[in-house]
């Protein structure tokens, strides 16, 4: 399984915009991508240079990119280990979280406080239904505290 970076991660994002509609231009790729001009240049030359996109010329201006088919293969390659990546991360975050909440139980409650939100902070709330844990906003119990793509305890005063 390949690693998904940053460089990857946005060579994946280019290739499905790149599917999706041939016609796109390096500044549309840009301002979907929050990336400069610059970078999506940079990213087409070394996928043209790996065989995965070629450029044929729609207008005196205008390019037109095509998917080769090793850049279709690239593709899905990058979607699946995106995918497994994004299990894994799923996988370690409930753990984290249900080891976290047999402490809060070992220590006599059944109510958290989340601290955070976004994605992990999701997979916190479902597994802490799932877990029979209330979540409450009061400031005397356990607090979940997600840290970008981790989850801290901070254990309350009974």
């Amino acid at each position: 399984m390949e690693t998904i970076t940053p460089d990857t991660g946005r060579d994946l994002a280019i290739l499905d915009n790149i599917e999706t509609d041939p016609d796109t231009t390096q500044a549309t790729l840009a301002t979907q991508l929050g990336v400069a001009v610059g970078t999506i240049n940079w990213h087409l030359k070394r996928l043209v240079a790996k065989g995965y996109v070629k450029v044929k010329r729609a207008e005196r201006r205008k390019l037109k990119y095509i998917i080769t088919p090793e850049g279709l293969a690239v593709r899905a390659r990058l979607t699946v280990d995106f995918i497994d990546q994004q299990f894994n991360l799923y996988r370690r975050i409930r753990a984290k979280v249900i080891d976290s909440l047999n402490q809060v139980r070992a220590g006599g409650y059944d109510r958290v406080r989340l601290v955070g939100s976004g994605d992990v902070a999701d997979i916190c709330r479902l597994t802490c239904l799932e877990q029979g844990f209330h979540i409450v906003e009061e400031t005397t119990v356990p607090v979940l505290e997600i840290r970008n793509l981790s989850v801290v305890l901070h254990m309350g005063e009974k």
